[in-house]
């Protein structure tokens, strides 16, 4: 009985760790540090990126901005390279400024006439804004294009096609969080930065190494700046989860206005 108790209690702590490493990758708080890192294994920071994507939504709050209707409005050359000519649908994230931390989420989808936008909401990105060069703990968000292919979280699959794991035990904030934070990881749509895709968004792999950080996310919003995650309304993500199709080959595309534009 007391070898069983033991046995017990050692692999309680062995999941409440790995649950304590996975969420520090995306923790909110202005006191915690977080692990957000290099692109995963199918992009590159700026010089040399990767990409995929776009999907559907509500009316835009603010007007998109415009240009090309075959070209993702707002984004520079060395970016709009970076979307595969076969994607179908790119959650934009806009933010206001370099070091700003709010930011305005699009989600496009190809049509006939080019990318039209079907849905748009208010955000918030890392609390510092945004690098190019990201780093684990630098408070910022990465500028660049990435996949996205897995989701997860605290609630039951709400509907998605992509792969969702959902656990209580694997996506609830630590009790010594803010209020404020706890309902963040509800749901959770892993950006592909320094990670493997196909594994759950938890999963702690990252391949360009811990320095780079990792674990960066779409999730609920809290009102404020994030360690490096996009953080969304509730009624947006339950929107995205329901909209993106892994048969679209999604992309983020991500950074400070004047960054995406150059």
């Amino acid at each position: 009985m007391q070898i069983k108790s033991v046995r017990r209690a050692t692999a309680t702590a062995a999941v409440l760790g790995a649950v304590l490493v996975t969420l520090s990758a995306c923790e909110a708080s202005p006191s915690g540090g977080a692990k957000n890192g290099l692109p995963g294994p199918h992009t590159r920071p700026p010089e040399a990126a990767r990409a995929a994507g776009a999907g559907p939504a509500g009316q835009p709050d603010r007007p998109a901005p415009v240009g090309d209707p075959g070209r993702l409005p707002g984004v520079g050359e060395q970016w709009q390279a970076l979307i595969p000519d076969h994607s179908g649908q790119v959650v934009a994230v806009y933010g206001e400024g370099r070091d700003s931390a709010d930011a305005t989420v699009v989600l496009y989808t190809r049509q006939a006439g080019g990318w039209q936008p079907v849905g748009s909401w208010p955000a918030h990105n890392g609390r510092a804004g945004w690098s190019t060069d990201h780093y684990a703990g630098d408070g910022r968000s990465p500028v660049g294009v990435f996949t996205v292919t897995d989701a997860g979280g605290v609630l039951p699959d709400p509907g998605t096609r992509l792969s969702y794991a959902q656990g209580r035990d694997l996506y609830t904030p630590p009790h010594y969080w803010s209020p404020a934070y706890r309902h963040d990881f509800d749901y959770v749509i892993a950006i592909d930065y320094n990670r493997l895709r196909g594994t759950p968004p938890h999963d702690t792999t990252h391949p360009w190494g811990d320095g780079r950080g990792g674990g960066i996310w779409l999730h609920l919003d809290h009102g404020s700046g994030t360690s490096a995650c996009i953080g969304l309304p509730r009624e947006a993500m339950v929107y995205l989860l329901r909209t993106l199709d892994p048969a679209l080959e999604p992309v983020v595309v991500m950074g400070d206005r004047p960054s995406l534009r150059s």
